[in-house]
């Protein structure tokens, strides 16, 4: 029996890992839960000496206290929060609505923009969903729109947090895999931009297949109009024409081998900034140039977006770290909330309040993880999960369907965080050894871990939109008619064809691997970029023999420090 404990201990820990979740135990809490007892037992049965687990402080102190890119996550948090509850979403919705009212689908339209731009600022799914349930829902229910569709749009915008920069998502994802936070949101950004672009081609063909599903605004909902009953639309092409013409025209200055990331981002700051200047200057003099369309979609859609592109630009540039972008984002935030007068102290404390969660829920995990990790690198769980992935037949391309099968199976019982802190690190050295670049694969399991939040039946993006859907007939406030609710099983219906598209999604970034790019890796002139085999041997065997230090009870502290350091690279 000891004899095969000692030999299949790695694959142990993992399943009584699952088994402690599966009971419902806090993935913090049986993390570290289990690194402990097995830590213990791996003590008794001679795998370790007692002094094991004098390598914990060096892991928790080292790794995450002293770790400065995490500081970004209560930064974009409070960002994102504070532009939320000062009625930007609101704002966002209604003026967006208006714009796209006209046509069939124009509210969908305005859920999934607005749902984009809501990830990019809170980073949050549960603010984004909870925020589009109870702002756009009343709103879709009151003209007709089918409540299968209106369900899966609003749960599955508000997911777009999971993907689009600047994302804590992919702050973990980073420090998980040990990259760059600047190059995982580089990577991230044109597959962000292509998802959402499949979600409005969703609704694009059932306007065209269930024309009734998504109807057009009826023309007594469209407030924004001119007095001779116009729209105004005109006068907004005009203004657009003229910040893509010098957007371009900034473009043709640039050399051509310039990143595509970097000129997206700096274009549409440029563009941004024309529009933004034409209206102020229209404002100021009085011209009365433009209509009240096109000044209420400049003044209120060109601040959240400017922010956005500002800090992901200053990322993108290397003008600064993500920790620091995300405190000019907090910044920029707070004024653009105080010029608006619509920050107070209650909102500010309620903002507070949540990132000061959210933010121990994150280091409290990580605590579990790196309790965990300890004891399974140290019984060779990373070799042995290795392994098992490298060897299995197809190479990367049957690496990569066997775990994107895996993540999608996991996902129906695991969220984000639990897959990102237990199966992200255990899946990165295999990848790693058959030659996969991280950045791209940790964009990948992104995307695929994003239909953690939407499968049925226990997708959290669902819960979140259960809980402010309506469950009892209500009358409308602006039309007074009673309006039925909406049942569990239209939004678990809705989320199906969404969860198939980030499905598709996951396919397109393994047929177009360029879709995610990001800088290659630099090395000094003069250097090979040849990986040296023999170092890697030679520092497997280094690691190796500091283990058996360990055991051995020499210098046990520092042995065990050097051999958990060699395994974690």
């Amino acid at each position: 029996m000891t004899e095969f404990l000692i030999a299949n201990m790695a694959p142990i820990i993992f399943v009584s890992l699952v088994f402690f979740l599966l009971l419902g135990f806090p993935v913090a809490f049986a993390l570290g839960a289990n690194g402990i007892i097995f830590g213990w037992i791996g003590i008794e049965l001679g795998l370790f000496h007692p002094a094991f687990f004098q390598a914990l402080p060096e892991r928790i102190f080292g790794g995450i206290m002293q770790n400065d890119t995490l500081l970004a996550i209560p930064f974009f948090t409070f960002m994102g929060l504070i532009l939320e509850r000062s009625g930007m979403a609101e704002d966002l919705l209604e003026t967006i609505g208006q714009l796209f009212g006209p046509i069939r689908g124009g509210l969908a339209y305005a859920v999934v923009f607005v749902g984009a731009m809501l990830a990019a600022t809170t980073g949050v799914v549960a603010a984004s969903v909870i925020s589009m349930g109870l702002i756009s829902l009343p709103i879709m229910l009151r003209y007709g729109y089918d409540r299968r569709l209106a369900s899966g749009i609003i749960a599955a915008s508000g997911t777009l947090a999971q993907i689009i920069p600047p994302s804590l998502v992919l702050i973990i994802i980073a420090d998980q895999l040990g990259k760059s936070v600047g190059d995982m949101y580089k990577g991230a950004f044109i597959p962000g931009f292509v998802l959402t672009s499949l979600y409005v081609l969703y609704i694009v063909g059932m306007t065209i297949i269930k024309p009734q599903s998504a109807p057009a605004l009826p023309k007594e909902a469209r407030t924004f109009r001119e007095p001779n009953g116009q729209s105004g639309a005109i006068s907004l092409l005009i203004v657009l024409a003229l910040s893509v013409t010098a957007a371009y025209g900034w473009r043709s200055t640039q050399p051509v081998d310039r990143p595509l990331d970097e000129l997206i981002v700096i274009g549409m700051m440029v563009g941004l900034g024309t529009a933004f200047v034409l209206a102020i200057i229209n404002r100021l003099l009085k011209f009365g140039l433009l209509s009240t369309m096109a000044e209420r979609v400049t003044f209120v859609l060109i601040p959240p977006l400017a922010l956005i592109f500002l800090v992901l630009g200053t990322i993108f540039l290397g003008v600064a770290t993500p920790t620091e972008g995300g405190a000019m984002g907090a910044v920029g935030a707070f004024l653009m909330a105080l010029s608006r007068k619509r920050l107070s102290v209650s909102l500010l404390k309620q903002a507070m309040d949540s990132t000061a969660k959210l933010t121990t829920f994150v280091v409290f995990i990580l605590v579990g993880a790196r309790i965990f990790s300890l004891t399974f690198y140290g019984v060779d769980g990373h070799k042995w999960v290795e392994h098992l992935l490298s060897n299995l037949p197809g190479g990367d391309v049957g690496f990569l369907i066997v775990v994107n099968a895996l993540v999608f199976f996991l996902a129906f019982f695991l969220d984000f965080f639990e897959l990102a802190f237990i199966v992200l690190p255990l899946l990165a050295p295999a990848a790693e050894k058959l030659g996969i670049d991280l950045i791209w694969f940790g964009i990948l399991m992104a995307v695929n871990m994003q239909t953690s939040f939407m499968h049925p039946p226990f997708g959290f993006a669902l819960f979140y939109l259960r809980s402010v859907a309506p469950t009892q007939p209500f009358k409308d406030t602006v039309t007074g008619k009673m309006t039925e609710p909406v049942t569990t099983g239209q939004i678990y219906w809705g989320a199906i064809p969404f969860v198939v598209i980030q499905i598709i999604m996951v396919a397109l970034v393994i047929a177009f691997p360029e879709l995610v790019g990001h800088d290659e890796p630099t090395y000094v002139e003069g250097e090979s970029p040849v990986i040296d085999i023999q170092k890697m041997l030679q520092e497997d065997a280094a690691a190796d023999a500091a283990r058996e230090e360990a055991k051995a009870g020499d210098n046990t502290g520092d042995a065990i420090t050097r051999a958990l350091r060699e395994a974690n690279k």
